[in-house]
């Protein structure tokens, strides 16, 4: 049975752990929410770091842990990324990569030393020390020595937080080329919407030590009851395909059946699956189609709610054609000019997107 059930109720000294979600047994699920909320609990208890006094957790139809069971954490086939990459300081990345896939019985090895490295672009670093790797270079090992594992889950609590915006980007990229080429099931620890709307398929919002919502990622991103889609970054992801590249113009088309989007070449295959990246702040919206503006992706759409977040903002929530979610962030002198109501036919105009 594919799928990962959590169940916990546990208490850890003022803190209690009371909480349950059903995620898919593919693809990439993020546990999110602010400090405190109990996402590095939850990871350390799907591991059995925590031991709880009772517990449900079962991946892909492997029971890990239920009354009367507990799978210690050696057999529980995962591997585990933590914030700091912890290598072993005396070893070269090479030799840091092979300790534990040396221990495996070859039967269970799923993936060889070299192709772990060209994945997490690692071929040049192979002989060197840690202490001779930048923070980004250490966390692409420890990523790649947690895939040596084999594991049926891979576990990341904030591997990003203490590396600069370049190396993130980097690192959610590998992350990306990851889950296109070996589908290994992820659970990713973050409190940045913006690392969760590059990676994550699946999100589940934790706030003392509970669940406050779980659901598709492009859905809770986008919904006004929560805090991820009424903030001045707030963010849509659509889902399309590499259509065409323009060689005229240096543009790449991402398709999807409610229309297509334009952003600066990519080299990427056509046919790819791509997630586009738009911010609410960069939508406009007509009630008519313009051809006589410099915005080059008008996307036609309908209003499906609208909420003021603040005395001079509305937040306005649309559909376009193929039932994708977008976010468009107006003034409200903007919205009552336009006589914004849901179910209203308009056009979003898109200033700007990111390809993640």
């Amino acid at each position: 049975m594919s799928g990962i059930s959590v169940q916990l109720a546990h208490r850890l000294g003022a803190f209690s752990l009371d909480l349950g979600f059903e995620a898919p047994g593919v693809g990439v699920t993020a546990l999110f929410g602010p400090s405190g909320s109990g996402k590095t609990s939850v990871l350390r208890a799907v591991a059995g770091l925590e031991r709880c006094h009772d517990a449900r957790v079962v991946v892909n139809g492997e029971v890990w842990q239920q009354p009367g069971l507990f799978v210690p954490v050696h057999r529980r086939r995962l591997g585990y990324v933590f914030q700091e990459a912890s290598l072993f300081p005396h070893l070269s990345v090479a030799d840091n990569l092979t300790f534990g896939w040396r221990r495996l019985p070859q039967a269970e090895r799923l993936l060889q030393p070299a192709r772990a490295a060209e994945l997490l672009g690692l071929e040049a670093l192979l002989q060197r020390r840690p202490n001779r790797l930048s923070g980004g270079e250490r966390q692409r090992v420890a990523i790649a020595r947690a895939l040596l594992n084999s594991p049926r889950l891979l576990l990341l609590d904030e591997p990003l937080s203490a590396l600069d915006q370049q190396a993130k980007r980097s690192i959610l990229g590998y992350l990306q080329r990851l889950q296109d080429e070996l589908a290994i099931p992820m659970l990713f620890v973050s409190h940045d919407p913006g690392e969760v709307a590059q990676l994550a398929d699946y999100l589940v919002l934790l706030k003392g030590g509970g669940v406050t919502a779980a659901g598709s990622a492009a859905d809770l991103m986008t919904r006004l009851d929560l805090s991820l889609a009424r903030g001045a970054d707030a963010e849509s992801v659509l889902d399309g395909f590499v259509s065409s590249h323009d060689d005229t113009f240096d543009l790449t088309w991402i398709g999807m059946s409610g229309g297509r989007i334009a952003l600066p070449r990519e080299a990427i295959p056509v046919g790819r699956h791509a997630r586009v990246h738009v911010k609410a702040r960069d939508v406009s919206l007509t009630l008519r189609a313009h051809h006589d503006s410099s915005i080059t992706n008008v996307l036609p759409a309908r209003v499906v709610e609208a909420q003021d977040i603040s005395a001079s903002q509305t937040m306005l929530r649309l559909t376009l054609d193929d039932g994708q979610i977008l976010l468009a962030l107006l003034t409200r002198r903007s919205a009552l000019a336009l006589g914004l109501a849901p179910r209203m036919r308009v056009f979003a105009q898109i200033k700007g997107v990111a390809l993640g």
